[in-house]
């Protein structure tokens, strides 16, 4: 038995199934942990998600912006960009279940190795004043509203910049949407973890008085294994606490694998040359 951590998809299905077979990987052994963005600006987004429907448990996803744009859109609280690839869904003639598939997923997803090391799994960051299991119950909250019956009015409301800092006193729609953006959208922030939202540079052009959030002092998930994707910029980081998976498939970068066992310090890592689906910028 394996666990494997992959990062952005994006709808490139094939590539997807190419880099399953480079890996080996068996649903019915293993064990298949996705960062988010499983969805658009790719050819297939359908396929991508009819894939991780078929094998069942073996299949653990989190859900990154792009993700969550999929399901505003299916609602009718979004309407689709010029650049989004998200009509093999939204015309499928099994839209509606791909779309209850996708919204049983959290932002958060944990496990721990043969020691005990723990990893954390999300799309995009944390807050420096979250610990691992904060994010999990914090992630959880958002997880009851995506499952429950106000899906839509919550959809409605999810979009915005502000507030732009974690504070435990937020409550209704902001403590949610700076739960959601921190998990799937922040990049860089302050020392206390105000986001800023309108860089997407690599970690070394952070903006003035920024920083890329695993860098914010005292992050108090220093100590835990911390699995991310999102950034395509930021490019491939494989540290003993560190891993950034997502290395720009759908812009003709490639798509990343990392194989863990029972310790989550010995690791594997795959990588397939993709062709590119669009231009960035």
């Amino acid at each position: 038995m394996a666990y494997y951590l992959i990062g952005d998809i994006q709808g490139c299905h094939g590539a997807f199934q190419r880099l399953l077979q480079q890996m080996d990987f068996s649903p019915s052994r293993d064990t298949l942990f996705l960062l988010g963005d499983l969805v658009n600006r790719g050819p297939d987004s359908a396929g991508v998600l009819r894939q991780c429907m078929a094998w069942g448990d073996a299949v653990q996803a989190v859900l990154g912006n792009h993700d969550l744009h999929l399901l505003a859109a299916a609602h009718g609280m979004r309407k689709s960009s010029r650049r989004d690839t998200l009509a093999s869904v939204l015309d499928a003639p099994d839209c509606e279940a791909l779309i209850d598939w996708l919204r049983q997923q959290p932002l958060a997803r944990s496990w721990h190795d043969a020691h005990g090391q723990r990893l954390l799994m999300l799309h995009a960051g944390v807050q420096p004043s979250w610990t691992l299991d904060d994010t999990l119950a914090l992630s959880e909250e958002v997880q009851q509203v995506l499952r429950g019956p106000d899906l839509a009015d919550f959809l409605r409301v999810m979009y915005g910049n502000l507030p732009d800092c974690w504070h435990p006193t937020l409550d209704g729609d902001e403590r949610l949407r700076v739960i959601v953006n921190t998990l799937t959208r922040i990049r860089f922030c302050s020392a206390e973890g105000r986001m800023d939202f309108d860089s997407a540079e690599s970690a070394e052009h952070a903006p003035a008085g920024l920083m890329p959030w695993f860098d914010c002092p005292d992050r108090r998930t220093a100590q835990d294994v911390v699995a991310f994707g999102h950034w395509s910029t930021l490019g491939l980081i494989n540290r003993p606490q560190l891993m950034a998976l997502d290395t720009g498939c759908v812009w003709g970068g490639q798509l990343t694998a990392v194989r863990l066992d029972s310790d989550l310090q010995q690791r594997q890592l795959f990588q397939l040359d993709c062709e590119q689906a669009q231009q960035p910028g």
